[in-house]
């Protein structure tokens, strides 16, 4: 694999598509929380447009994250900035990679919890909704501390494509 020095086109728009989709999830999320609640309770529920949309919208951010994840495979990432601190480096790779995992582990969780009535899945669901909430949070905040702090052009490589 040879060194990239930015994102594919592809990439880029896989990353706008799925961060849209997670707001979706968060700004959206009242139906499904309160269904679930209602089950909990042993109340029937109606399938509503707004649980679909977060159900669909769920499994649509696991197969994106899994085609992002097969893109990088294939064509690789670009590495980080030169002159940067190696401990931020790290810390960057590890909040990627755990969001890659948190973007497959919450529809799966979601989906065996809608679908199975597994109530611990449920449970796991809640808890990584708030870790993805503060990956997310650290992921931005390192954008913005590359784009005003460090002045590097980072962010340039997620709005201009390299091929």
């Amino acid at each position: 694999m040879s060194t990239v020095t930015g994102y594919s086109k592809g990439q880029i728009r896989l990353h706008w598509i799925v961060a849209a989709l997670i707001v979706i999830q968060y700004v959206f999320h009242d139906a499904i929380s309160h269904a679930w609640r209602a089950i909990g309770r042993g109340l029937e529920v109606e399938f509503s447009p707004m649980i679909l949309l977060h159900v669909v919208a769920g499994v649509a951010i696991g197969l994106l994250a899994l085609w992002r994840l097969a893109i990088r495979a294939r064509r690789g990432a670009p590495k980080p900035p030169a002159g940067g601190n190696p401990v931020q480096d790290l810390l960057a790779a590890a909040v990627h990679w755990l969001l890659y995992a948190l973007m497959l582990a919450l529809p799966l969780t979601g989906l065996i919890a809608w679908f199975g009535g597994v109530r611990s899945m449920g449970e796991a669901h809640e808890l990584l909704k708030g870790v993805l909430l503060i990956l997310v949070g650290l992921h931005v905040l390192g954008a913005l501390v590359h784009q005003f702090v460090l002045k590097d052009g980072l962010m340039l490589r997620m709005k201009r494509p390299a091929d």
